[in-house]
């Protein structure tokens, strides 16, 4: 079932269920009352990434406190997306922006990835997590990505699964067109893995072609940005060998 795009939709960490009443945080009440001008009897949606998407009314509004009365669920929890995506921190904006366009293309792991080249050391997964439920509130999504701590590219390839299939943009692959590679790929569990701005290393780039169960793709003739290529990954990714 679509989402309903023409109601306002807001995450809330609470339990849903029948009959149930939510408060939401503080700033979100600021935001419903004195920004959207809500008044009891005005109706909203809410999901928790768990029970689905439930249609809620404001039943009490004061100055310091806001009560949702839950009155049914719309839309069932959909199962998570099997996707890890595997990305290099870029700088803030850049790197909001991003997560919020993997969120919207169906990523349902955000792992982090320090390669030699990435130039962002403190990553906030605070901050990368609250990207990916403002795109969810806005793009109609129910289930929210997993965010994962940081991890050196080593430590990824060691501890990969390698039933599987992990994609990577290769820069320096001697095509442009990725439709070959990807249209080979077999395995129903993929991951994708994007470089940072600075691109994989000559020495990342041989380790990653010889593991068994990496496929380096191109992303066309022109050089890309690195929010810009990892947009273009997750299209072809998806339009050809996942969930669109």
């Amino acid at each position: 079932m679509r989402a309903n795009y023409r109601m306002q939709r807001l995450f809330v960490p609470q339990p849903l269920r029948d009959g149930g009443t939510i408060e939401p945080d503080r700033q979100q009440a600021h935001y419903l009352t004195n920004v959207l001008r809500m008044q009891p009897g005005s109706q909203l949606l809410v999901f928790n990434g768990e029970d689905g998407e439930w249609l809620a009314e404001i039943a009490e509004a004061t100055r310091k406190t806001l009560t949702l009365a839950l009155t049914m669920q719309v839309r069932p929890q959909p199962a998570p997306s099997d996707l890890v995506y595997c990305f290099a921190p870029l700088k803030a904006g850049r790197l909001d922006y991003m997560i919020q366009k993997a969120v919207e293309m169906g990523a349902g792991v955000l792992q982090p990835v320090i390669t030699q080249h990435t130039q962002i050391s403190n990553v906030g997964t605070d901050r990368i997590r609250a990207n990916a439920i403002e795109a969810a509130e806005q793009c109609g999504i129910l289930a929210i990505p997993q965010v994962r701590e940081p991890v050196k590219l080593d430590r990824l390839i060691w501890e990969w699964d390698d039933a599987r299939r992990l994609i990577f943009c290769d820069e320096g692959a001697n095509t442009n067109n990725p439709a070959p590679a990807l249209k080979a790929i077999k395995e129903e569990h993929l991951g994708l893995l994007v470089g940072p701005e600075g691109g994989f290393s000559d020495e990342e780039r041989r380790q990653l072609r010889a593991l068994p169960y990496v496929t380096s793709i191109p992303l066309g003739p022109r050089i890309l940005r690195a929010d810009t290529a990892a947009v273009a990954a997750m299209a072809v990714v998806q339009a050809m060998i996942g969930d669109w």
